[in-house]
């Protein structure tokens, strides 16, 4: 060991580590040798040849130089993956369509009556009961009526009376006449009998109405029904005390019915009396109803713009009732063909209407002019469907094309789209 330190001039640590890799031979230095290395405490000392060591430095440098990022080969771009979106679509329409309106409006009775008593008494039956229906004419209540009798049978007595008093004077006036003739009784005695017999006779006839009043009276302790309908509201009972004008019951007309709602300035233009309207209460969600216009009010409400109508509904079966909330539509212009889609197909940026159609799994934008809104009739008597709505197309697009109607608002032009199946 130290006679390999002295020969080869090396430090003991560096000597320490080639004798632990045996792998590796070395050779001592002759004297007079070209190249060899001559001896050296605590390190190599260069003589005319490079050490071996050196081709194992260049080769290290050389490798880690080429691992450097300026000599590392450049990676080609990666492609983005194009995104698909899920749509909706429907074939643009080639039908026949209607503009309409779409308003509400609510279910009134066509006549509403509060019956009140027309006579002061005690109440001694009262007939009828929320909801009852009642006839024209049928008896509702009833008031005591003893007092009213004997005013009815002192006012008969009363024109008995005066009719017996004026046939009296009627006899002794044509007695007197006829002696005033033969000039056997006097001017005044003629004309006293004369003004006897105007006072009978309007005696008479003051006792006859006093009897006619009593009997009218005596009549309205038995009130009826003055109308066909349905009892809304009890506001007596048997037993109270009654005065003229008290309230007894208020009374309805269900048939027919009154339907109140509102239409705009323009819409307004084209109503006209016995114009159908069609209409659906929440309370029957698969029924559809009719009426007629009956009455268009003459003058525009000045805060809301809008003109009130009543249409008048047929409600023999009596499922309708007064108070019902109606969505109501109105048919404002004949049928005629035009190519529509669903409103909810467009998107609206200022005066710009576009929308997007499907070729393939492309989708494409299109600008659109559009028309006026009407509604699909074969949708109007499905149960529990509101009436779906459609726009005209006047430019833009082709009946047959496929237009988006859910997932349009993410969409662009040229977007990669998958067609879904509407849920039905």
């Amino acid at each position: 060991m130290n006679k390999i330190k002295e020969g080869y001039g090396i430090n003991e640590s560096l000597c320490q580590r080639w004798l632990t890799q045996p792998q590796l031979k070395f050779q001592p230095a002759q004297e007079g040798v070209k190249g060899s290395v001559t001896p050296c405490r605590g390190g190599l000392r260069r003589g005319r040849s490079r050490p071996t060591f050196f081709p194992f430095l260049f080769l290290f440098l050389f490798v880690g130089v080429c691992f450097l990022p300026g000599c590392k080969k450049s990676e080609a771009p990666q492609t983005p993956v194009e995104k698909t979106i899920n749509v909706i679509t429907t074939p643009a329409l080639k039908t026949t369509l209607r503009p309409f309106v779409q308003t509400t409006g609510s279910i009134e009775a066509f006549e509403r009556v509060t019956v009140s008593s027309e006579v002061d008494g005690i109440l001694l039956q009262l007939t009828v009961t929320e909801g009852a229906r009642v006839s024209k004419g049928a008896m509702l209540a009833r008031v005591n009526d003893s007092e009213l009798v004997l005013s009815l049978k002192s006012a008969e007595l009363a024109v008995t009376q005066a009719e017996a008093s004026l046939t009296n004077l009627r006899g002794e006036f044509q007695r007197k006449n006829a002696l005033y003739k033969d000039q056997l009784v006097t001017k005044q005695q003629f004309d006293d009998i004369t003004t006897r017999l105007t006072i009978a006779e309007a005696e008479f006839e003051r006792a006859k109405a006093a009897m006619m009043l009593s009997r009218q009276r005596l009549d309205k302790t038995i009130i009826y029904s003055p109308l066909n309908g349905a009892v809304e509201v009890k506001k007596a009972s048997a037993g109270d005390y009654v005065r003229n004008g008290s309230p007894l019951v208020t009374i309805i007309q269900t048939d027919p019915l009154k339907l109140n709602f509102t239409v705009t300035e323009k819409a307004a233009r084209t109503l006209h009396k016995g114009q159908e309207v069609i209409f659906r209460v929440d309370a029957l969600p698969q029924g559809q109803f009719t009426g007629k216009v009956n009455v268009i009010y003459p003058s525009v409400d000045k805060k809301t713009r809008t003109l009130e109508v009543e249409a008048l509904v047929n409600n023999a079966d009596g499922v309708l009732k007064p108070g019902y909330f109606a969505h109501v539509m109105l048919y404002m212009e004949k049928p005629r063909d035009v190519i529509a889609v669903p409103a909810t197909a467009l998107l609206y940026e200022g005066d710009s209407v576009r929308l997007y159609v499907v070729d393939g799994d492309k989708a494409g934008q299109v600008t659109v002019k559009v028309g006026q809104s009407f509604t699909d009739e074969k949708s109007t008597d499905a149960p529990g469907r509101t009436w779906l709505e459609l726009t005209e197309i006047t430019q833009g697009i082709t009946a047959g094309q496929s237009v988006v109607v859910v997932g349009q608002q993410g969409l662009f032009d040229g977007a990669k789209v998958k067609v879904q199946t509407a849920a039905k």
